[in-house]
């Protein structure tokens, strides 16, 4: 048997006040006094009322309904995200459709192309990264439609976009190789033209610098995001004739890959070849030996992102704002020598 749902009216008529008060006071305006709407809410639970939406946004050119667009989901990183953006959403009364593109440009465009925007208010997006252009996004927000960046972001598009202090963090990775100990640092990076990739390489790079260690350029080597791609990243470092003896990678993954391989070639991870990553995904704690990495801040950026696309939703002039958020050092076995 279908479910029944009280209606506004049913409130008003409860309580003994107009359709108009209750209606005011669910929306918390600024005309309606504290104990009002709270008479009101708690009528509202007595009476199971659950706002229509569909019914609003015919009023409102609002549906409550936000597309999240992701590279993946088995991801610790991008799933900690996911559930920032759902805390902050859910609280507000909107529904979420995702959209995962497995990092494949062709697929994420296809889903923009595809998009019903009549029935969305607003996209979350982390970029493919494998796209070459944006233009599908700029298209987006030129219609009026709301879009937010978070991780991987669009750089050369102006609107919302929530990121974790990269270079900051990959600067402090590459000086704690450093101080440690390690001279020939090297790095296993993500894709080129990724905003994040640029971030990180460009920490590394600086901190270099600024303790004059030697750079070299077969010591940078750009490839995607997996275990795999890190294993493969280290065979490549291992071929050559002057072999690093630490390394940073752009993400935990390819640190895991990087540290597997060497074990695999009896290299004394720590001891012999300092590893660090960036992200704090779990498996870094349950490494042998551990790893030591940049913590993101995923969840905060998820609920930030989340919280700025609501923002620019209520207010279509809103300014678009730049969240950038500090990461943390954490010291494991993979990049002590001693």
């Amino acid at each position: 048997m279908r479910r029944h749902y009280a209606t506004i009216k049913d409130i008003a008529h409860a309580l003994n006040i107009s359709v108009s008060t209750v209606s005011r006071a669910l929306r918390d305006t600024y005309d309606v006094s504290a104990d009002t709407r709270k008479l009101v809410l708690e009528m509202a639970a007595k009476l199971n009322y659950k706002p229509n939406f569909n019914a609003t946004g015919l009023v409102k050119n609002s549906t409550h309904n936000l597309a999240v667009i992701l590279p993946g989901i088995t991801n610790y990183y991008f799933s900690t995200v996911f559930t920032g953006i759902q805390e902050i959403a859910y609280s507000h009364n909107y529904n979420i459709i995702l959209y995962v593109t497995n990092d494949d440009a062709a697929r994420e465009l296809n889903i923009i192309r595809n998009l019903s925007f009549s029935s969305l208010d607003g996209l979350l997006v982390s970029v493919s990264s494998q796209a070459d252009s944006c233009d599908h996004f700029q298209e987006i927000i030129d219609d009026g439609i709301p879009v937010v960046f978070f991780d991987r972001v669009a750089a050369g598009i102006r609107t919302s976009k929530v990121m974790q202090d990269d270079y900051n963090g990959a600067f402090e990775a590459t000086t704690h190789l450093i101080a440690n100990g390690y001279k020939k640092i090297a790095h296993i990076a993500g894709p080129e033209g990724l905003t994040f990739t640029t971030s990180r390489l460009n920490g590394y790079l600086d901190a270099l610098r600024k303790h004059g260690m030697p750079i070299r350029k077969k010591w940078i080597i750009h490839s995607g995001f997996t275990q795999e791609c890190g294993e493969n990243d280290l065979e490549k470092l291992w071929k050559l004739n002057d072999k690093p003896d630490a390394v940073f990678a752009v993400n935990d993954r390819k640190a895991v890959g990087a540290i597997v391989t060497l074990k695999k070639k009896n290299i004394a991870v720590g001891k012999e070849v300092g590893v660090i990553g960036f992200t704090n995904d779990p498996m870094s704690a349950i490494i042998s030996p551990s790893l030591s990495t940049i913590a993101e801040p995923a969840f905060e950026i998820g609920k930030k992102s989340c919280q700025l696309l609501l923002n620019h939703i209520k207010k279509k002039n809103f300014i678009p704002e730049e969240i950038i958020l500090p990461g943390k050092l954490i010291i494991r076995e993979s990049s002590i020598r001693s």
